[in-house]
């Protein structure tokens, strides 16, 4: 029996660390090939190509807090590995704070950096991939939001919530518009997972603990479980599904 990736060639956006990382070692370990991207931390994105063999096509620095970035960074990945990329997973994304009492400022700024990292280059590269994917016959796309998408979050993460709700009206959006193409959206809703965006403090490690039932947060290695079944195509039917990964923390 062939690998259940084997054939396929995935652009995982953030992928140096964390999911991203988890996400590449999955897929090159179902025989995908694969394209790492980083921003400031792309020397170990490149190191991690380099250790994770010929399956893994190499790797783009691309900073998506700049307007157009999630293009370009399509148009490069799709250049090196020959026009066959079939499967996309936005990964990247940040969390800062924007708190409603503080500066008009910086508020403004959290905005509208959030809303081009995790939203508007998100965007950019599923309609990138879209129209790549209508040409070749279909393709996978997989949006890695979050339950706050769905509940909402804290008061001072209110930009971070919005830009991940409208991943998921976008995600299912594409599913529904272009399922008759062969394109196939999917949307992950993740809790608090154990990577450098999770609390860095005993304190709210604990609170952060003591709202999930399962008594931990995510391994990065089941978010990327998860990512590779959709890439497979094993279940095309759930294209436009958002699946929850919180442990029962946020059930709908």
């Amino acid at each position: 029996m062939k690998p259940a990736l084997q054939e396929r060639c995935a652009l995982i956006s953030g992928s140096s660390r964390g999911v991203g990382l988890a996400a590449a070692k999955t897929l090159v370990a179902q025989g995908a090939q694969v394209i790492l991207h980083a921003n400031e931390n792309i020397a170990a994105a490149q190191q991690t190509a380099a250790q994770l063999g010929p399956l893994a096509l190499g790797a783009i620095a691309a900073d998506l807090s700049q307007p157009g970035a999630g293009r370009a960074l399509f148009e490069q990945a799709d250049a090196l590995a020959q026009g066959r990329i079939d499967v996309v997973v936005n990964n990247a994304g940040i969390y800062l704070a924007n708190r409603l009492n503080g500066p008009d400022q910086d508020w403004d700024q959290a905005w509208a950096t959030l809303l081009q990292v995790n939203l508007l280059a998100v965007a950019d590269l599923c309609r990138s991939a879209v129209n790549a994917f209508v040409e070749r016959g279909g393709g996978s796309i997989i949006n890695v939001a979050s339950r706050a998408g769905y509940r909402g979050d804290d008061g001072d993460h209110s930009a971070y919530a919005a830009s991940k709700g409208a991943v998921l009206a976008l995600t299912k959006t594409l599913a529904r518009a272009y399922g008759k193409d062969g394109v196939l959206a999917y949307a992950l809703a993740p809790g608090w997972i154990d990577t450098r965006m999770a609390p860095n403090n005993a304190a709210g490690l604990a609170a952060a603990k003591s709202e999930i039932p399962i008594g931990r947060m995510a391994d990065p290695a089941e978010i990327g479980a998860m990512i590779a079944f959709l890439a497979s195509g094993a279940c095309a039917s759930a294209t436009g599904s958002c699946i929850d990964i919180n442990g029962a923390s946020y059930v709908r």
